[in-house]
């Protein structure tokens, strides 16, 4: 299985709560696994979040943002370019999507087109999990929590 995650579900591979795992699993089964490059940021920003809300302690959000430092370099990282821009731009308005979830979208969709292979899209957002289905991708997990 080709995985695409979300930083909705990289969060979930770093951070105990719940689908983490499920998250884990995920990844032990697939075959490759990558994500868009602004997954970097949600990421940290997501664990910057995590901690100023006092739900996690900031040593577990440093270690847990320097696991994350180590694994990148193992992710597939789509890159962010204007025709991927484009193609997001156009996906935001057709499926009502936020930015970034439009760019995950978007790459999720040029992976799966260049390599010519089905990708499953990784997510524990509403919307990306629509706009996924809604452009004949898989998404996982089946039933969201």
């Amino acid at each position: 299985m080709i995985v695409y995650l979300d930083a909705s579900a990289l969060v979930k591979r770093y951070v105990a709560e719940a689908g983490s795992l499920e998250v884990d699993a995920l990844i032990g089964e697939a075959q490759a696994i990558g994500t868009a490059v602004v997954s970097r940021a949600e990421v940290a920003a997501a664990f910057a979040r995590a901690a100023r809300g006092g739900l996690v302690t900031r040593a577990a959000v440093a270690k847990a943002m320097e696991a994350f430092n180590a694994d990148w370099e193992h992710l597939i990282r789509l890159q962010l370019g204007e025709p991927l821009a484009a193609r997001a731009a156009a996906l935001a308005w057709e499926h009502g999507l936020r930015g970034y979830d439009a760019v995950h979208l978007a790459s999720a969709l040029v992976w799966r087109e260049t390599l010519g292979e089905a990708v499953t899209v990784a997510t524990y957002d509403q919307e990306l999990r629509r706009g996924a289905q809604a452009t004949g991708l898989s998404s996982w997990p089946t039933e969201m929590p």
